[in-house]
């Protein structure tokens, strides 16, 4: 899953992993941040027009077109094997699909002595800015823009942690991602191009636990592997 994400990239690392086109889009420089949770505010990227990107802003917990109340059960992650045929989902998969960007995430392991939770963080080498492979939603009648993150079976190293992981694309196929007019037969196989393999992770303080702790200490290492 993906429960919490970081995005503490400059807004010039992000305008590199997109093709953003408005002055609104290039001067935007949003504060870092170290601990995102779901329902919280976050940018996303959909396709824009004549090639270019478009960024939108949503809250991270999807609620579909059709919907008259925001659902109560976990719409922050979408599973990729029911993406498709969900009826939560399967809509924004066929198109409407987006980019979340960020430069890591948090996942838990139980500590052995107290029980507690213990947060790492995740990260690609070199701290390197990514995007999540996720999908958005406009519901007219709640006037609400919405997005979720996608997520896959837990791959070497993250199985170390937990059984599932979050789909980290390859840019090479973010234009295809994005277009509406990818095949929807050939969508799916898209989210094999991901870079979920290069993970790294360290130990961090458990004040991620808390969602409202939103320093840099979240993401400090404790004994870095």
């Amino acid at each position: 899953m993906c429960g919490r994400f970081t995005r503490y990239l400059t807004w010039g690392e992000i305008q590199q992993l997109y093709r953003l086109t408005t002055d609104w889009e290039r001067q935007r420089n949003d504060e870092p941040g170290y601990n995102i949770a779901p329902t919280e505010t976050v940018p996303f990227v959909t396709a824009g027009e004549n090639g270019a990107h478009k960024l939108r802003e949503g809250r991270w917990w999807l609620v579909p077109w059709w919907a008259k109340e925001i659902p109560k059960q976990a719409m922050f992650n979408a599973r990729i094997e029911t993406v498709d045929t969900s009826n939560a989902f399967k809509d924004a998969f066929r198109e409407t699909r987006c980019l979340i960007p960020a430069d890591g995430f948090y996942e838990w392991t139980v500590n052995p002595g107290d029980k507690g939770k213990d947060p790492w963080h995740i990260f690609l080498p070199d701290h390197r800015p990514f995007s999540f492979a996720g999908l958005w939603a406009y519901n007219k009648k709640l006037d609400i823009t919405s997005c979720t993150i996608i997520t896959m079976d837990a791959g070497e190293p993250m199985r170390k942690l937990h059984d599932r992981q979050p789909v980290i694309l390859d840019r090479a196929v973010y234009d295809a991602w994005l277009d509406p007019s990818t095949p929807i037969e050939a969508v799916k196989p898209l989210l094999a191009r991901n870079l979920d393999g290069e993970l790294r992770f360290n130990p961090v303080s458990r004040a991620v636990n808390q969602a409202k702790n939103k320093s840099s200490e979240c993401i400090e290492p404790i004994n870095p592997l």
